[in-house]
């Protein structure tokens, strides 16, 4: 994918240079607002927790970062007229401005320590390619004018064009993070499309009128079209600010038992990352991986309430009868601290039989498991007959030995199976793991 955008783009400037850039005036003003708007992007939303070392990919961003550039670049895509005269502009020409105009806008980023996003370059040139090769050849053959006249046919089809777009993007999307995680496709772009109907309807409505307007009034029309937008990102970036505190008192409520030193230092925070990570291969959508991220960082807070604490935090090693007490204990504190009920239902459930668990938590009870038994003294034997050099990845392999034995009755099998797979990357795992069934 990168190389297909990189070719076009290769090609497009290369001809560009060779032609000469038609209408330099509307190049000039849609090249300086994508530019604008790629400058003033939103910035990742930060995590809910540190990723532990080596962890990567453990939160994706959802919607498109710079509306106001994804919106400048549909509008010049689908630009057939200029003021009441028609465009000559071509597809390469396109792909030119939104190539320069996006190296420009990293110039300031990057001069502010921002990383570059080459994924978000190479998908917005590949999508706005497509939409300028299906409006452009039509328009200036006069195509578009003989199928669908001057009438509300026109509107329609340049409406149709964009979501198909942000269909196409969204394809591409879920393509390049499978490339990077190798998670599922399916609920990745699932998840993708989900956040479509949001921001990306706005940019899509916007980047329609934008060419319509420049068509009949000329480019006085960008900035005023571009007001809505940048409130829109601006609301954005309050939104993301808020999510993040919130999902960082959380992650601090969390440490609780790791300060009051109930638990060991980072457990729920390895909780957390694994579980997240195990619901993304089972398939779990968006929302119900935070559920169940919010439950595994909480998921021992129970232990607050007791008199002793338990040896190293680890509860898997007691009887059925006190876990599910620590459970419910822990469900009634985290009822009280006002996130959503969902969570507290899966933190008061860990304990019960798996096959009465919803699925969620039947993920915390087992990474839990693993986790403790990873860590702690009960690895076993196979951890210490590894010597010093070969704990790191022995310990790992007789716990999941241990959950795979113990999955007739206190695990669910499927879930062993999707930590084994998360664990055999070396981005989850100490080592990379070799597991057999």
């Amino acid at each position: 994918m990168y190389g297909a955008a990189g070719a076009l783009a290769v090609v497009a400037l290369g001809w560009t240079e060779w032609h000469g850039v038609r209408e330099p005036e509307a190049a000039l003003a849609f090249g300086v607002l994508i530019a604008v708007g790629e400058a003033i992007r939103c910035a990742d939303v930060p995590p809910a927790l540190p990723r532990a070392s080596g962890a990567s990919g453990a939160h994706e961003q959802r919607g498109e970062p710079a509306p106001v550039a994804a919106a400048g670049a549909l509008g010049y895509a689908l630009l057939g007229n200029l003021g009441g005269e028609p465009t000559t502009h071509g597809v390469l020409q396109v792909v030119t401005v939104v190539v320069a105009a996006s190296l420009a806008g990293m110039v300031p980023r990057l001069a502010f320590g921002c990383p570059a996003d080459p994924e978000h370059t190479a998908r917005r040139v590949l999508t706005v390619a497509f939409a300028a090769t299906c409006f452009q050849p039509l328009h200036h053959t006069g195509r578009l004018s003989s199928w669908f006249g001057q009438g509300p046919q026109v509107v329609g089809y340049l409406l149709a064009l964009p979501a198909l777009t942000a269909l196409c993007d969204a394809v591409l999307a879920a393509a390049l993070a499978r490339a990077r995680t190798g998670w599922p496709y399916v609920p990745l772009l699932r998840d993708e499309l989900r956040a479509l109907p949001g921001v990306g309807s706005a940019i899509c409505a916007t980047g329609v009128v934008m060419a319509l307007a420049v068509a009949v009034a000329g480019l006085w029309a960008l900035p005023v079209l571009s007001v809505p937008l940048l409130l829109i990102q601006y609301a954005f970036r309050r939104y993301a600010g808020i999510r993040a505190t919130y999902r960082q008192t959380i992650a601090s409520l969390a440490r609780s038992t790791e300060i009051a030193g109930y638990t060991p230092a980072g457990h729920a925070r390895r909780v957390a990352e694994l579980s997240r990570a195990v619901g993304r291969e089972l398939g779990l959508s968006e929302p119900a991986l935070t559920v169940l991220e919010y439950a595994a960082l909480m998921h021992d807070i129970g232990q607050l309430s007791l008199l002793d604490p338990v040896p190293a935090g680890a509860t898997e090693p007691l009887p059925g009868a006190e876990q599910r007490r620590i459970a419910l204990l822990g469900g009634a504190v985290v009822r009280q601290t006002g996130v959503p009920a969902e969570v507290a239902v899966i933190v008061e459930r860990q304990a019960d039989p798996y096959r009465d668990q919803p699925l969620t938590a039947r993920i915390v009870r087992a990474v839990n498991a693993y986790t403790e038994l990873a860590a702690g003294p009960a690895a076993g034997p196979a951890a210490g007959a590894a010597g010093p050099a070969g704990t790191a990845g022995a310990a790992p392999l007789h716990a999941l030995e241990r959950l795979r034995l113990a999955t007739a009755r206190d695990f669910d099998p499927a879930v062993v199976e999707a930590l084994a797979t998360v664990l055999s990357r070396p981005v989850y795992g100490r080592s990379p793991l070799r597991t057999h069934g």
